[in-house]
């Protein structure tokens, strides 16, 4: 009956369909892969982005050492801005309007330094590629809670003098003649006394899964369905082959049911409109 599946023509569409199959697999799997990271953060963000913020103690929760279980951890540090240092992140978005973020090392009493994303400045409208201003730190001793992120990886862009292509830790620690912690930087959260003038302050992270798991489930279905199309297709084509050679099964046809003599003769009855 379906002799003609083993035949080159039907193993070619049935290894078209394996391959496309497994494609969807794949890409279904892919989904879910970015669904658990995007939980992952979303977990992290549940418990740490509220917490209590930690006291700054030197080795134990700086920003010398990240794991991604600390990200978002807001740690509270005393110390001293250095303005002469601060620099502005190019290309950084916020809310759909292209801008800049402004880092600003924090120079602690054990002599070491961590740095400080006080927030986000909009493109300038006096010189194409700069703020307009960029608002100066506090001065003087200044407590800073930041939540803990890490450090972006190098690349390959150059910069105008004053700005940044990334937070790439490493960069801005070749940038002063002091220790910088650089595994990670602070994103600012809150700081005393407060400066007369501040960035933009950085939006709580979205907890929203995204579409990550439907996509999936929709890459699966496809993958099923590629088989189930080829299924029909080879369930018409045996229905084609019987009936050109023959052998489709005849459907068996109904006899009508001969009318009784009543109905006969209501039938004369209503042509001769006796009735």
């Amino acid at each position: 009956m379906y002799r003609f599946l083993f035949s080159s023509r039907w193993l070619g569409w049935l290894a078209m369909v394996i391959v496309l199959a497994a494609g969807c697999v794949a890409l279904g799997r892919w989904q879910l892969d970015r669904r658990e990271a995007v939980v992952e953060n979303i977990q992290r963000i549940e418990a740490n982005y509220d917490a209590a913020p930690q006291r700054y103690v030197p080795g134990v929760n700086g920003f010398d050492s990240y794991e991604p279980g600390r990200e978002w951890t807001p740690v509270t540090f005393v110390g001293t801005y250095d303005a002469d240092h601060q620099v502005v992140v190019r290309n950084r978005p916020l809310n759909g309007q292209p801008g800049y973020e402004v880092l600003t090392p924090l120079k602690l009493d054990d002599g070491t330094a961590v740095v400080i994303d006080r927030g986000w400045l909009p493109i300038g409208n006096a010189e194409a590629g700069r703020p307009d201003e960029i608002p100066a730190p506090p001065s003087g001793q200044v407590e800073v809670t930041a939540r803990m992120k890490p450090g972006e990886p190098a690349v390959n862009r150059g910069a105008p003098e004053g700005q940044v292509a990334s937070i790439h830790l490493p960069a801005l620690a070749e940038r002063v003649d002091y220790p910088l912690q650089d595994a990670a930087y602070g994103l600012l959260a809150l700081e005393r006394p407060a400066a007369a003038q501040t960035p933009l302050a950085a939006p709580k992270p979205s907890i929203d899964e995204g579409p990550h798991l439907s996509y999936s489930m929709q890459w699966f279905a496809f993958g099923v369905l590629a088989f189930v199309g080829l299924g029909y297709a080879a369930r018409q084509q045996r229905r084609s082959d019987a009936e050109q050679d023959g052998t489709a099964p005849q459907r068996p046809t109904r006899q009508r049911r001969r009318p009784s003599a009543e109905e006969e003769e209501d039938a004369i009855l209503d042509a001769q409109e006796i009735r």
